[in-house]
């Protein structure tokens, strides 16, 4: 996300818009979503450079790939979220990648008020806000839980964090150091992961 100075605003709308022409139309609507979203949390006594966008889980398509929608964006359109700062094993990966698809399900639904309802979760954007494939790069919470946080500490993923998006490295470290110690998950010396996602994914 780039940092805003101080200069005048009818210069930054002006520079701003000339970019965002030269920009698809829907990654031009998530960049409006976002910068709307930093502005009224800002104006709320958040800080600015926390942007969070409220959404509905759709479908858990793997331990660390969402499918959601985002109402202040389009209410309708499906979008792809990519948890980051976590790598969860591959759903072909047997038995992690499954495991780690399931948990995540039920995590989300778990926190459901209403059983009928999708599951509410609010995604919390870092400096880079999408990758190549157009999938938002989310730090996914759900009732004061950061999920991606949860996944690592119950051996369900690995953390994985890629500059720019270090935010919650440092954390998302200690997760893993506490399940990789308890033997949890992907750590569990009966029958443990022997490669990561991203060694598997190369032998596709």
């Amino acid at each position: 996300m780039a940092v805003m100075h101080d200069r005048p605003s009818s210069e930054f709308a002006r520079d701003w818009l000339v970019a965002a022409l030269r920009i698809p139309r829907r990654t031009l609507l998530l960049s409006l979503a976002l910068l709307l979203s930093v502005l009224l949390w800002g104006c709320n006594g958040t800080s600015a450079n926390t942007t969070v966008l409220e959404a509905r889980v759709q479908k858990v398509v793997s331990g660390h790939t969402l499918e959601v929608t985002i109402p202040s964006l389009d209410p309708a359109r499906i979008q792809r979220v990519r948890l980051i700062g976590i790598d969860a094993p591959n759903s072909a990966q047997r038995p992690w990648g499954p495991e780690a698809q399931k948990f995540l399900q039920a995590e989300l639904n778990d926190q459901r008020p209403n059983a009928s309802e999708k599951p509410s979760i609010q995604l919390e954007v870092d400096l880079q806000q999408q990758d190549q494939y157009q999938r938002v790069l989310a730090y996914v919470w759900q009732d004061g839980q950061l999920i991606n946080e949860v996944l690592v500490a119950q051996g369900y993923a690995l953390a994985s964090s890629r500059l720019p998006n270090i935010r919650y490295e440092e954390r998302l470290g200690q997760a893993q150091e506490t399940a990789r110690l308890s033997g949890l998950g992907i750590w569990n010396p009966a029958n443990p992961m022997r490669q990561t996602p991203t060694e598997f994914r190369k032998t596709l």
